[in-house]
């Protein structure tokens, strides 16, 4: 695992946050969604849905994980969508189910989600889920007058 190198954070925007693969850790993740979305100016509606659609997707790459390993989660705000992808190492080469009730709960919650499983080598298989949460931007009349 010790080979894993991070891609390079593209934007200033960019978060990235490594964790151990383990459950104990999901109020970390929900915290750093929460706050990144709030600095984003998501409203309370769409910082719940992240909220619950983070932990949902972690959850699912955590019981994927080779024991002992890391999680890395990134984020990245753009003017008008937080995108969070969350990678593993998985001895498993099978993508986690799009039938299963927690991939209803990350279609429901967000814009887009999609997952994909790439062979590493010796090590496995690296699995990503990637989802995507628009902002709404309502126009209040007058505002700009």
């Amino acid at each position: 695992m010790a080979d894993w190198e991070p891609p390079r954070l593209h934007a200033h925007n960019d978060i990235e946050l490594w964790l151990g693969a383990d459950l104990v850790h999901l109020p970390i993740v929900r915290s750093v969604v929460a706050t990144i979305a709030t600095r984003a100016d998501f409203d309370l509606d769409a910082i719940a849905d992240l909220r619950l659609a983070v932990d949902e997707a972690c959850s699912t790459l955590i019981t994927r994980a080779v024991p002992g390993s890391s999680m890395r989660c990134r984020f990245t705000v753009s003017d008008d969508e937080l995108r969070f992808t969350g990678t593993v190492h998985s001895e498993s080469g099978s993508s986690p189910s799009t039938k299963s009730f927690g991939w209803r709960v990350l279609t429901t919650l967000t814009d887009s989600v999609d997952t994909h499983v790439t062979p590493n080598g010796q090590q496995g298989h690296q699995v990503d889920i990637e989802l995507a949460k628009r902002r709404i931007v309502v126009d209040v009349p007058g505002a700009g007058a």
